[in-house]
């Protein structure tokens, strides 16, 4: 098995996603260490997203901030705000908006779609289809029913599947390094 594309290289990446995530967790203020150390990694990986991600040249004009949405409930409370504070991405600030309902949303890279909004789901997804937004989620078949990136906790650690598919819907494209990192999965299989 060829290290670069097999386990190995998925070990690496997963390895280096959680060091950063746990570097981060002891590095931010104390009010937002009351979120779950899982959406504490969770928030890290979103961030990491961001870095893993290319967006189509009109969704990220100049130096237009990245988005990294939450809609509905938020789990991760201020941390993930305190996570991006200062971040770049190119020459893209990060910022955090949160999102009530999927109707607000006017510009958005990266969008949590909360368990919150599960009964929603299949409305969120056509509502967004064809906008150049990463939708990621921890709802029970989420990329089966259209959403990107679900994050899914196998053997207390927290793994995620992509729908390769849905991200393409979107014009966006996924660095190998995170395919590699990954289970692929479609529409229809989560």
């Amino acid at each position: 098995m060829d290290p670069a594309t097999g386990w190995q290289g998925k070990s690496a990446l997963r390895t280096w996603l959680v060091a950063f995530a746990l570097l981060f967790s002891g590095a931010l203020d104390v009010s937002a260490q009351s979120v779950s150390k899982e959406y504490q990694v969770k928030a890290a990986f979103l961030y990491n997203f961001s870095q893993f991600i290319e967006w189509p040249a009109g969704a990220l004009p100049g130096s237009q901030p990245l988005v990294i949405g939450v809609l509905g409930e938020d789990p991760f409370g201020g941390y993930l705000d305190e996570l991006v504070r200062g971040e770049r991405v190119g020459n893209h600030p990060l910022v955090v908006r949160r999102f009530r309902q999927v109707g607000e949303i006017r510009t958005c890279h990266i969008l949590f779609v909360s368990q919150s909004e599960a009964n929603r789901l299949d409305q969120i997804v056509q509502y967004l289809k064809g906008r150049n937004i990463l939708t990621v989620g921890d709802i029970e078949n989420f990329a089966l029913r259209g959403g990107m990136i679900r994050f899914v906790t196998e053997n207390n650690k927290i793994r995620f599947r992509i729908n390769l598919e849905a991200a393409r819907g979107a014009n966006l494209t996924i660095s190998s390094k995170l395919l590699r990192a990954a289970e692929i999965v479609s529409s229809g299989r989560d």
